[in-house]
């Protein structure tokens, strides 16, 4: 089965050089995905609008990879401020309910200030 890449519009991405996912036989492999809306280019200042849009972006680029949120088995979570993760919990219990990944927070910088949250995953798409 070839490697497939994934691209979402951003223009991070041609500007630095990596894809928004890359597919290699049933695995996908999501890079780190923050709240920009990358039709507008635009971020919430709220941390769980930007957990919200971070996992919109990253299901979008999961269907095309034919798998969903419902098939990450691993997750990574970056916060400037540990102390937002827990406004985020509700978010990520809905949308990660059902795979319940095994998973990590970090508390580190982040390119932008006005980023909040990135988050990675892994997912196995199910035959």
């Amino acid at each position: 089965m070839a490697r497939q890449w994934i691209a979402s519009g951003s223009p991070f991405e041609e500007q630095i050089g990596y894809s928004r996912a890359v597919v290699d036989g049933d695995w996908v492999f999501v890079s780190g995905t923050t709240g920009f809306d990358y039709a507008t280019l635009s971020i919430a200042d709220d941390v769980a609008a930007q957990c919200e849009q971070c996992l919109q972006n990253i299901a979008t680029a999961l269907a095309q990879a034919g798998a969903s949120l419902d098939d990450v088995v691993r997750v990574t979570y970056v916060l400037p401020d540990g102390k937002d993760f827990e406004a985020c919990w509700p978010v990520l219990r809905r949308h990660f309910g059902v795979a319940r990944p095994a998973a990590m927070m970090i508390q580190a910088g982040l390119l932008d200030p006005r980023m909040k949250i990135e988050i990675e995953v892994t997912a196995r798409k199910r035959g």
